[in-house]
């Protein structure tokens, strides 16, 4: 078995679920091989159980320090049926089964590996490797804290790379490599209606459970408007390149707003993870109101998780959503989790030249990521980070709906493919080779 398979097998067997995340013992072991390295490693922690652990390895002094990061810490499995137990880190036909494979212990290997890589091969500069805790969570005891506590770990780094880029995308019979160049923020809003209560054995119409359902087969039915960021516009161009042809003329019209949602409806459901990078988004996840079952109540109130394209902030979303809304509804910010905004490109071309060499023939593209990492955080230091966790997947894969649920798996092939990319990337860093 390979170094990097065997990393990753040792790394799921240790039960990181956040909440509550504990995962010292996961980190411990990280320690433990770089020791043995000899590597250079330090511990930081809001919360003893709950470390973040630095390594660094010194380059040549040819170009600045990169960092390499990702958490240790994953998701339940909570009313999951697994078929092989999530945190037994096992090879079945292939493939390496268990909770975390993709999201993100894979990229964790795949970082560590070639940390030990530069141990005996230094690149041009300095290599940092951060194992955070705390990300699923909003990243607290991790991210957060190195950032706000210990800045000086970032000292120099301009470029990082992290999680969600650089795996298989087969579309239309392409092979394309998204790399996240940049992220939407999460925003927490809780929406408020009222109305008149009363006994449940009368009629009774117009009231708060009443306005609540108009206003949310309001927000089914309607995009809100449409915001053509320049991320979103270098991945919609290049995914255009790709597959060519009427589709990909079809895709260039996402980029005039007039046409976008007209042309969302026409290229169907696939485009989904396209649509969320062109808007703001409302999602309705959690509904309370009343408390017992014959009494009509008059206050009810349903949380939104919304998600910010870059250069938007909670009053224009607050602002979009009072437009469908109209008066009946009041919306309150509970929670944003902010972070900074950088859109440095510069690696794009390097990283999109090792996958080219390593798989002849796809396309890699900038990505918008409709979710959020740790990497809103690191930007508040100005440092641009690259989800660059690479992996070769087989069609008929789907790498989204695998992550977080049931069965969550990765082919030892595709991460052992991931660690070769990582490293390549890592020894062209700074060189200025993008081929």
């Amino acid at each position: 078995m390979s170094p990097v398979a065997a990393i990753l097998l040792d790394l799921l067997r240790f039960n990181t679920t956040n909440p509550p995340g504990a995962e010292a013992a996961c980190i411990a072991y990280l320690k433990h091989r770089f020791e043995s390295a000899g590597i250079e490693y330090r511990l930081y922690a809001r919360d003893p159980h709950r470390p973040n652990l630095v390594a660094r390895v010194s380059g040549r002094g040819e170009a600045p320090p990169l960092l390499l990061y990702g958490h240790v810490d994953v998701v339940p499995v909570t009313d999951q049926q697994w078929t092989h137990p999530p945190f037994a880190g096992r090879v079945i036909d292939g493939w390496v089964w268990g909770r975390g494979a993709l999201d993100m212990k894979d990229g964790i290997a795949m970082y560590a590996d070639a940390l030990l890589h530069a141990a005996k091969e230094p690149p041009r500069g300095d290599l940092i490797f951060l194992a955070l805790a705390d990300e699923e969570t909003g990243g607290k005891d991790g991210a957060q804290f190195m950032v706000e506590r210990h800045p000086e770990v970032f000292t120099g780094v301009r470029h990082a790379f992290g999680e969600f880029g650089g795996a298989t995308y087969h579309l239309q019979g392409r092979r394309l490599y998204p790399i996240m160049v940049a992220e939407k923020t999460p925003c927490i809003i809780r929406a408020t209606v009222t109305g008149t209560g009363g006994h449940g054995s009368l009629p009774h119409r117009g009231g708060a459970i009443a306005k609540l359902a108009r206003f949310l087969a309001t927000l089914d039915r309607h995009r809100l408007p449409v915001h053509i960021t320049p991320p979103a516009r270098h991945m919609v161009e290049a995914m255009a390149d790709a597959l060519g042809g009427a589709r990909g003329l079809m895709l260039r019209q996402l980029l005039h707003p007039r046409l976008t949602g007209w042309m969302l409806d026409r290229l169907g459901p696939d485009m989904a993870p396209v649509e969320a990078t062109l808007y703001n988004t409302a999602n309705a996840t959690v509904v309370r109101g009343g408390d017992k079952f014959n009494v009509i109540p008059s206050k009810v109130e349903v949380t939104l998780d919304c998600r910010l394209l870059p250069g938007q902030h909670p009053e224009d979303l607050l602002r979009e959503l009072r437009a469908i809304a109209g008066p009946e509804v009041t919306f309150t910010v509970e929670r944003l989790l902010d972070g900074g905004e950088v859109f440095d490109i510069s690696q794009f071309e390097m990283l999109a030249g090792v996958l080219r060499d390593l798989d002849p023939g796809c396309y890699p593209i900038p990505n918008l990521l409709p979710a959020a990492t740790d990497g809103r955080t690191l930007a508040k230091l100005g440092i641009q980070t690259y989800g660059f966790t690479p992996l070769k997947l087989p069609a008929g894969f789907s790498f989204y709906s695998t992550i977080h649920a049931e069965n969550e798996r990765v082919p030892v092939e595709a991460v052992e493919w991931g660690a070769r990319a990582v490293w390549e990337a890592v020894r062209r860093y700074g060189s200025g080779q993008s081929k």
